[in-house]
């Protein structure tokens, strides 16, 4: 374990035992659901993944999916993806929206049984005429495959990201409506030429979720950050394999 106690980082990091709460994004959520030991690492020891490359194009998206919605917010109309989709419901306004969508602000919530300062950056919030709060996800990518469902085992986590939103916002005393929607974004990568635009197909995936999980996981995770034990990795876990594997051929260079 020694090799892992000289941190990388030392702001931000969890001190067991202590009593100011300790904020828990909702990635680092994800993370843990991914790999204990990765989260142990990087929450407590100061170790943390090496970063991916940051998705420019999924962020442009976004902003301008998030600039097309707030006119028709601004209106009080629906926006014809909503009209096409049948859907009830309207892109609402909210004194706190600005902050909820704001990556290093989000929706908080102070989970009293770990301390943990949860929190989390929703994209969009739409309102049905019955006064419930639906939670609004943009997603987008480039398939050959119309995407019409969540069916591919890594977009549990895309899953699990729309029940953490929605147990926040219930959290904060919203009347939060179980079914939200994907705003899924499908660039069409088969036209003739490029001619300066990338064109989207657009579909919108309604998800009924169910965060039941996340207090039991939160307990856990505090326990996790508790303990003086590394905890085990995922047994899918990317990162932890290639260290392992990593390991064994350093083992085989040094009995050569």
């Amino acid at each position: 374990m020694s090799e892992y106690y000289t941190p990388l980082r030392k702001s931000g990091l969890y001190t067991p035992g202590t009593s100011s709460p300790f904020k828990i994004s909702r990635s680092k959520i994800e993370l843990f659901m991914e790999c204990p030991r990765c989260f142990y690492l990087d929450r407590k020891i100061g170790v943390s993944r090496p970063p991916g490359f940051p998705f420019a194009l999924n962020s442009a998206v976004d902003r301008l999916l998030k600039e097309e919605f707030d006119i028709h917010r601004a209106q009080g109309s629906q926006h014809p993806l909503i009209k096409e989709y049948d859907i009830d419901a309207f892109p609402i306004s909210h004194e706190q929206l600005n902050d909820w969508r704001n990556n290093f602000v989000g929706v908080r919530h102070l989970h009293q049984q770990t301390n943990f300062l949860v929190y989390g950056a929703i994209d969009d919030l739409w309102q049905s005429s019955q006064g419930e709060y639906i939670v609004v996800d943009y997603k987008s990518t480039s398939k050959a495959e119309k995407i019409t469902e969540l069916n591919q085992p890594w977009q549990l986590s895309y899953k699990r990201q729309m029940e953490i939103y929605q147990w926040l916002l219930a959290r904060n005393g919203l009347k939060v409506f179980k079914t939200g929607y994907f705003v899924y974004c499908n660039g069409i990568s088969d036209k003739k030429a490029f001619d300066k635009k990338l064109e989207f197909e657009i579909t919108l995936i309604s998800y009924k979720g169910d965060s039941s999980w996340v207090e039991n996981t939160l307990c856990k995770m505090k326990q996790c950050l508790e303990s003086n034990t590394l905890p085990p990795p995922g047994s899918e876990c990317d990162y932890c394999l290639y260290y392992k594997t990593r390991q064994k051929i350093n083992k085989q260079e040094n009995n050569d």
